[in-house]
């Protein structure tokens, strides 16, 4: 029987499981979401200038075409990310964010990422140097409309929390302007569509802003 839920460019749906206990568990091939959630070694602020970002932004597009993933929802902070993603066609999340990690590192290593007080990222040919990323990954499994505004809430609300900006829409390196005014923003973000023959009680959109026979309303659910 197939899942209720498709994602308009890539298949997947919700399916119910018990909640994570280990959060290092990977629960894959139920075509849940998946929260993910990875940061640079040693919370650094690799990722803390404009360069940085809009680089990991540019490479973040080119793997999500390559290996066809639908995202959901994502956020760039100075040392860490926050990405909302199907499982890809061909693969799984930690084979996609290993690739990831591996391109921005990369593209990344040796630049100068600062102003003023100037920030290099010199890695020495040898085992001791440090890396660019932190070795694992969090993943949490998303699978109810409430846990995908909840993990879209909280990405948007990041930027206020850690007092960057005072209004998500000041922090464009995230899926707030897609959900706030239907906005392309730096990155393309998919959208959750109902399947057609899904029962009245698996029909409930898990698409926080987009009702089923109504008109996109973004502002609705992400209001601030």
């Amino acid at each position: 029987m197939p899942h209720p839920w498709v994602c308009k460019g890539a298949g997947f749906g919700f399916a119910s499981m018990e909640r994570q206990r280990n959060p290092l568990k990977r629960f894959y091939g139920r075509n849940d979401l998946h929260f993910v959630t990875f940061s640079c070694y040693q919370r650094r602020p690799y990722l803390g200038t404009i360069r940085a970002r809009n680089c990991f932004v540019r490479i973040l597009d080119q793997v999500r075409r390559r290996h066809k993933f639908a995202l959901i929802g994502y956020v760039l902070m100075p040392e860490h990310v926050h990405l909302l993603m199907s499982e890809p066609a061909r693969s799984n999340p930690s084979k996609v964010l290993q690739v990831l990690k591996q391109r921005v590192s990369r593209s990344l290593r040796g630049r100068k990422l600062g102003s003023g007080t100037q920030l290099w990222l010199s890695f020495a040919e040898n085992e001791d140097s440090p890396a660019f990323w932190q070795r694992r990954f969090y993943d949490f499994n998303v699978w109810s409309e409430k846990k995908v505004k909840e993990k879209l809430h909280y990405m948007h609300r990041n930027p206020v929390e850690r007092k960057l900006v005072a209004h998500p829409k000041d922090w464009p390196w995230s899926s707030w302007s897609f959900y706030a005014k239907g906005e392309h923003g730096l990155l393309q973000i998919d959208v959750l569509t109902p399947q057609e023959g899904a029962s009245p009680r698996q029909s409930q959109n898990p698409h926080p802003c987009k009702a089923k026979g109504a008109a996109p309303n973004r502002t609705q659910a992400l209001r601030f």
